[in-house]
């Protein structure tokens, strides 16, 4: 095997092991709380020693902002797979579904961002989320513009459209988590499918009455 092939090699399994060590934190995360995770759960929970975690993250911020990075690049997966020509409607099912399917993941990178942004955490990284961030929202105006011209939404300005879908979707995490409400809805995927199908109504044209 020649040295290329070796550096090849060695950077394939370098990327691997940071892979592992992402879902295993983001695991643990959902299932113990990011304040009680430890960077030696971390190693136990991937198979490896404390200080490997060192060689590719230097701090749990670091690994709080890529695991939110990795978030928003799904969501830019998500655009880029459903084209502009395709049915509009899909594309924002395909928005509320991604955004409020995994309560959880969403309420856990909504407390993780207020913590790097309070510590001032790997400001190359926040830059890096909100750049993506920013380019889906742009992606997000696009929609919303085209189904204002073709006369499906209410002709008002498209950040009213995003921000109203971010607060039903910000709104119903909390109540799919919560234990009271969690009690009463039985049949979780349904009632998914009912928030997703309002979401997709919410703001369409002549339902202001004016």
């Amino acid at each position: 095997m020649g040295d290329l092939e070796k550096a090849t090699r060695r950077a394939q399994e370098f990327r691997q092991r940071e892979r592992e060590i992402l879902d295993a934190a983001l695991a643990l995360f959902l299932e113990e709380g990011e304040d009680r995770v430890t960077v030696e759960m971390i190693a136990d929970r991937v198979g490896i020693g404390k200080g490997t975690i060192y060689k590719h993250f230097e701090t749990k911020n670091e690994i709080y902002l890529l695991l939110m990075i990795r978030y928003e690049e799904e969501l830019a997966d998500i655009f880029q797979r459903i084209q502009e020509s395709d049915d509009k409607e899909r594309l924002a099912r395909e928005y509320f579904r991604f955004r409020i399917s995994e309560p959880k993941r969403y309420m856990l990178f909504d407390r993780l961002e207020h913590k790097v942004i309070k510590d001032h955490a790997v400001p190359e990284l926040v830059d890096k989320l909100h750049r993506i961030r920013a380019a889906n929202f742009e992606h997000l105006q696009d929609i919303v513009k085209l189904r204002i011209e073709e006369g499906s939404l209410e002709d008002v300005n498209p950040i009213y459209h995003i921000c109203a879908a971010w607060a039903l979707a910000h709104g119903a995490v909390g109540l799919m988590e919560s234990p009271f409400y969690q009690r009463l809805i039985e049949d979780k995927d349904d009632f998914l499918d009912f928030l997703i199908d309002i979401g997709i109504r919410m703001g369409n044209k002549g339902q202001r009455g004016r």
